[in-house]
Parts: C-alpha cells; structure tokens; sequence
C-alpha cells in the first residue's frame, strides 16, 4: 500500500508550506528530514552514535555462482564461463574477473548461505531491504520501513550538522524505488537523496550549495517564519511550533556551515585517491560513502546499477542493472564490463576504511535481492535478436559480503555442489539485519507503532551472525 499518511495539520500548515517551499521543489529537502521528529516517539535505549554502516545496493539480483561461490567441478550447464581464482585466504576463492579481491581477502567475509521466497524484484528488494515478509510479492512499495529509515529514527537526536541518513542514487523517488520507503515511519525518516553521477562536470548536491546561492531565499523564509511566530504562538498551546523550529533552524544551519558541503565535496580529495577508486559513477559514488559517514552519516545506501556511464560504452548486449536474463544480456560479455569497475570500486573502499582506521565503528556490507539460477539458460536477446546465454532470478541461494566492523577473512555457510540451496549453516536477511543492528547498538526486538498504533518489532525474528561478531 502506497504511503498516505497527513503530516502536521491545524496551525502548522502554512509553516510546512514554508518549509517544504524552502530550498526548491523536487526531491526530499533537509527540512522535510527533521520536521515531526520532535513530536515522534522516543527510540528508547541508549545507542552507540559513533558507529556506521555503508551498504553497496547491487539491484537486480548479482549471479552468486559467478562472483563468491563458484562451482568449478560442476557441469557446464552450471559453473559458467569463468574461472575461480585464489586468494590470500584459503578456502575463498572468486572471479577470476576480481583481482582485486583475491589479493585483499582477508579484509572481507563472504557469506554464502542466505536464501529466501521472493523471486520477483519488488518482493526481493522489500525481503531484503527490511527484514520482513512483505505483504505483496510485487512493486517496491513498503510495508514496513527499510532498514537505513529504521536507524535514522533510532538516531533521530543525534545532529552532527550532516543528515544522518543518506542515499547515493542514480535517479527515481526515493521512497519508491529500490524499497528504501520508511512505511509507518513516515516521511521525515526517508534518505537524504543524492542522484547522479559524481563524475560530471555539472553534478551537484541538491540543497547543498553556494551560500550565495541560497542564501537570500532562506533570510527571505526565516523572515517571514519570523513573523508567523509572533502570531502563531500566541495560540499555541502546545509549544509544538517551537518544536518545529528547532527542526527548522537545524536545516538551515546545516545549510549555511561548511561541514555537510565538505562532505559531499569529492575535490578535496587527492587525484591518487579517486584514481585508486576509479574515475567512475560507482567507485566515485563508494568514496563519498566513506567521506560521508567520516562526517558522522550513520547510515548510507551506495546504489550500484549501471556501469554503462562515466564514458564506459553501452554494450548492446548488456544490460542496466545486475538482471541478467538471457533476453536481457548476454551475461558473459556484460559481467567483463561489470565486474572489473565493482572489483576496483568496492576494494578501495574496503581498504580506505581500513587504512584509515574506521574499521572499527564502520560496516560494510555488499548484496542484492537475490541470486541467479544455478543452471544456465540461452533465450534470444531483445536488443541483439540472437540466442544468448543468461542467469533467472533464485532466491533459494545468494552470497554477501561484509568488511569493516566484523571478522574478516571468513567464509560463512555453503551451498550444494549445484549452489541451488544452503548445505550448511541456513541463513535469512533477518540475520543479516540483526548483525547490522548489533554493530549500531540497536535492539531489533524493539518496536514502533505502525498506521493503527500496533506495535511492530524492528526485525520479528533473526539472530546476529555469530561467526562474524568481533568480541
């Protein structure tokens, strides 16, 4: 069910006119971000604020056979085109298409036993985003809040003058796409969105700019909210206006201070350091993921979906995102694109976390919906009109990886010799997001209230992953 939930009606109307008019129509402005959540319940415990996550969304489903759990020994129908290379941890093997990852293996973990029921990719994306069954096995509309909606509102009193939850995107409405809706959050507990390629010339952070560019049109508001309050409080009995603005003037402040501009700012970083990234929308995006959460983000959501950007040219039989039918692409060839720019891309930022010692308080963790069909299929491509070899959507087997905040070096659980289905050590995305939660300092069995005041647990089942705990 689409999110219809009324916000702040009677006196304070006209005040969230202002607001939401505040720094331009489009998009989720830094206002929108912290009103209502004065008036919102407390999360309860105390937390751990100095702690992070990063996690790199791959949509459409990555082919777990062809990346972290290859299967040489099987039929050929099975294991593919490419080979499993060693690394510098026995035990982890991976494409032989990811260098990078063989030679800093001890740096990650690989899990490799999750499984769970929703082949589509709405239902997919709504399992894995939070941690629930959703409702519908289709669209991407939540039902219960995504996992980085959860931890903003944990962390709603923390105020580092940066947004505590962020999303790097490559475009769409946030709440819609790629299940990261908050629910019965509600609105204010959505990601500060940043769509967009960081490698152009023209890219630009929305509601982060030049003072001199804003600068007349927040003294204009603040003026006339100014005057608005002189008679407004008068009847305000509540005090909730004087809530609001505190929420008010944090957007501004945040605004008009240097420190979330900085953040988001990747020209303060050195030439070595993007190149190590690579000159792309996705290594680019990584390390402002590792800028952003150095600035006190708590939480940010890393979108990796199409590598055909940043000059890499579009390979007719390629594909946008990670969905890799037969009729979509031909997997072979798009994977010798893909894979090169994710293995760069995600390394660096593993070890720029290391290097720079946050693997301590930050968590990386790197998945998608589902896996890929262990057998392979052959279908005529819709844009090469030739037959082709692909990968189906399988939920019952996918591989993640997590990096900074865990133990690393490990392999965790296994699949058949087919990798249609775990062997050992059975796991779900609730798991996952109980291991995350653990690193922040949450509580998953806590609840909030949803549209009719029920309440619902954070995750209503699931255990940390007890294997990549650090004591």
């Amino acid at each position: 069910m689409a999110l219809t939930t009324r916000f702040c009606s009677g006196p304070v109307r006209r005040r969230e006119f202002l607001s939401a008019g505040m720094l331009g129509a489009g998009g989720l402005c830094l206002p929108d971000l912290f009103r209502l959540q004065a008036s919102a319940a407390d999360a309860g415990k105390p937390i751990d604020q100095e702690t992070s996550v990063i996690f790199v969304w791959l949509p459409g489903g990555p082919p777990h056979m062809d990346m972290y759990d290859m299967k040489p020994n099987a039929a050929a129908e099975y294991r593919g085109a490419f080979h499993p290379i060693p690394t510098t941890v026995s035990g982890i093997d991976v494409c032989e298409l990811m260098p990078r990852h063989a030679a800093m293996a001890d740096r990650y973990s690989v899990v490799r036993s999750v499984a769970h029921t929703f082949a589509d990719h709405g239902g997919g994306h709504k399992r894995m985003m939070t941690g629930r069954v959703p409702l519908t096995p289709v669209d991407t509309v939540n039902d219960a809040p995504a996992t980085g909606s959860i931890v903003a509102k944990c962390r709603e009193r923390q105020n580092n003058g940066i947004p505590n939850y962020v999303s790097l995107n490559p475009g769409g409405r946030t709440g819609d796409v790629f299940a990261q809706g908050a629910a019965y959050l509600g609105q204010s507990y959505l990601p500060f969105t940043v769509e967009g390629d960081p490698t152009t010339p023209n890219f630009v952070v929305p509601n982060i700019s030049p003072l001199e560019s804003v600068g007349k049109r927040v003294g204009d508001r603040m003026s006339l909210l100014g005057s608005l309050d002189r008679i407004e409080r008068q009847i305000d009995a509540s005090r909730l206006m004087e809530s609001m603005d505190r929420y008010q003037q944090r957007a501004v402040s945040m605004l008009t201070s240097d420190r979330a501009k900085k953040a988001f700012d990747l020209s303060l970083e050195s030439d070595a350091t993007r190149d190590r990234y690579g000159r792309h929308c996705w290594g680019q995006r990584a390390l402002m993921a590792r800028r952003l959460v150095e600035a006190g983000v708590n939480f940010v959501t890393v979108i990796m979906e199409n590598p055909y950007q940043s000059g890499v040219p579009q390979l007719k039989q390629g594909v946008y995102n990670w969905d890799s039918h037969a009729v979509n692409c031909h997997i072979w060839d798009d994977l010798k694109v893909r894979l090169p720019i994710y293995d760069q891309a995600v390394t660096a930022l593993i070890d720029d976390i290391q290097q720079r010692g946050m693997n301590r308080r930050t968590l990386i963790l790197i998945t998608g919906e589902f896996g890929r069909t262990p057998r392979m299929e052959s279908s005529v491509g819709s844009q090469t009109g030739v037959m082709q070899p692909g990968r189906d959507h399988w939920p019952q087997a996918m591989s993640f990886i997590m990096a900074g905040a865990v133990n690393t070096g490990l392999v965790v659980g296994s699949t058949n010799s087919k990798g249609e289905h775990p062997a050992d050590r059975p796991l779900t995305p609730n798991d996952l997001w109980a291991t995350v939660y653990r690193h922040l300092g949450i509580d998953h069995s806590d609840s909030f209230p949803d549209h009719r005041g029920r309440p619902m647990p954070i995750l209503p089942f699931g255990e940390p992953i007890s294997e990549l705990l650090r004591g």
